[in-house]
This record gives structure tokens, C-alpha cells and sequence, in this order.
């Protein structure tokens, strides 16, 4: 299993980017999966999660309105797009994959239990 994230970069504030994590060895559609964050001196934050058997969706109140989270099945790719972004978005981003059936919600997993975790991509948010 792996998962490799990619799109991060610096943006000017007000900007978007739109991170993409490719995944080998899981079926999309069969697991939940999550983008985290972490900046430094921080703790982990969970930033979004998707149900990818049917879509339903989960964003931390930070980033509701600004951020969508969507799964390509076909490209067996999570993405983040990322719009309004703000310096406190400046994090390196993570994305994350976990066995669903413990909660019917997607948020309701903490990220220690994730299963599988790629190595991270950094966003930075100039002001």
C-alpha cells in the first residue's frame, strides 16, 4: 500500500491550490480516506475526510466553505481542492486511508486510527 501526495506549494493569500493523492494498493471505494494537517508546534488536525463508497463528506469548521474533498475511483486518486486559503492554512498536508464500518460518519475517526499514511506534502500561505 502507498500513498503519495503532490500539489503543495507557496500561495498568496486568498489563493487555491488543489492537492492530489495517489494511492496503490487500496480501492478507493472501499475505505475511508482523510486529508490531515500538521504545522509546526501544532497537533495533527484532521482537514476533511470522504466515505468513498458513497461520497459523504466531513471538514473541520476551519475549513468548511473553502475546502472540497473528492475521490476518483477510476484514477484511484483522493483530492483536496483548496480555495480562499489563509496563512493559518500553512501545513504540511497528509492524506490518510482507514477500513470503514466503526462510524456511519467519516469524521468519527481520529487520525490514530488511520491505517495508512502517505509522507506528507507542504503548503505555505504567504500574507
Amino acid at each position: 500500500v502507498q500513498l503519495v501526495e503532490s500539489g503543495g506549494n507557496v500561495v498568496q493569500a486568498g489563493g487555491s491550490l488543489r492537492l492530489s493523492c495517489s494511492v496503490s494498493g487500496l480501492p478507493l471505494d472501499s475505505y475511508v480516506l482523510g486529508w490531515f494537517r500538521q504545522a509546526p508546534g501544532k497537533l495533527r488536525e484532521r482537514v476533511s475526510c470522504i466515505v468513498g463508497s458513497d461520497g459523504r463528506t466531513g471538514y473541520a469548521d476551519s475549513v468548511k466553505g473553502r475546502f472540497t474533498i473528492s475521490v476518483s475511483n477510476t484514477e484511484n486518486t483522493v483530492y483536496l481542492q483548496m480555495r480562499s486559503l489563509k496563512p493559518e492554512d500553512t501545513a504540511d498536508y497528509y492524506c490518510a486511508a482507514v477500513r470503514p464500518g466503526q462510524y456511519y460518519d467519516c469524521s468519527g475517526y481520529g487520525w490514530f486510527q488511520y491505517d495508512w499514511w502517505g509522507l506528507g506534502t507542504q503548503v505555505v500561505v504567504s500574507s
